[in-house]
């Protein structure tokens, strides 16, 4: 099995790199178009023998008949690539060229509508988790402030040697409401008040 992976990686994959970078930079269109059709060849057996490998792996000689095989594609004598392309892939892929772009176009169409539809959803999420931390900490803080009772202010107020603010009467229609006397410092000292 090494000696297929180490096979495959020279000679079905760097040595045709190669070859194909050397054909671009000379622009040799006869070249160029005989590495294009041993890149779809090998893509097409790259995508056969992982399902191929799954099935026949226990087959004699299988790995070996997969190097005879890359070794047949590259051959500029038997031109493996190029007959499979010209015999088989070019007229099957010429008759299902529609279907093919149509099914492509769809799976476009609807990865970015999945896309679209998730990045909603992920910003809804996002925004709904934002409102609920500040409304959390908004009520983190309300409690902190009740906590504090008008007695704990009074004495506040009353150890700094400032006089507590007269209360203020409110007017609603005809009523007079009155407010209640409020203790004074001294007195708000001998009770306990909350922290």
């Amino acid at each position: 099995y090494c000696l297929f992976v180490f096979s495959r990686l020279i000679f079905g994959t760097l040595y045709p790199a190669y070859y194909s970078y050397k054909a671009v930079k000379s622009k040799d269109i006869k070249e160029y178009v005989k590495w294009m059709m041993y890149w779809i060849i090998f893509a097409l057996f790259t995508t056969a023998e992982t399902f191929t490998d799954i099935f026949l792996c226990w087959f004699p000689f299988y790995y070996e008949l997969k190097i005879a095989f890359v070794a047949w594609l590259l051959s500029p004598y038997t031109k493996g690539s190029s007959l499979l392309y010209r015999k088989f892939v070019h007229p099957t892929l010429s008759s299902k060229e529609k279907e093919i772009d149509d099914c492509l176009i769809q799976a476009k169409d609807r990865s970015y509508d999945a896309l679209v539809h998730f990045g909603k959803r992920g910003l809804n999420v996002a925004a709904t988790a934002a409102v609920m931390a500040a409304s959390k900490g908004q009520g983190a803080l309300s409690e902190r402030l009740r906590s504090f009772s008008m007695q704990d202010l009074s004495t506040i107020r009353g150890d700094s040697s400032s006089a507590v603010p007269p209360a203020v009467t409110v007017r609603t229609g005809s009523k007079q409401s009155h407010p209640k006397p409020s203790r004074s410092a001294s007195e708000g000292t001998g009770s306990s008040g909350k922290c």
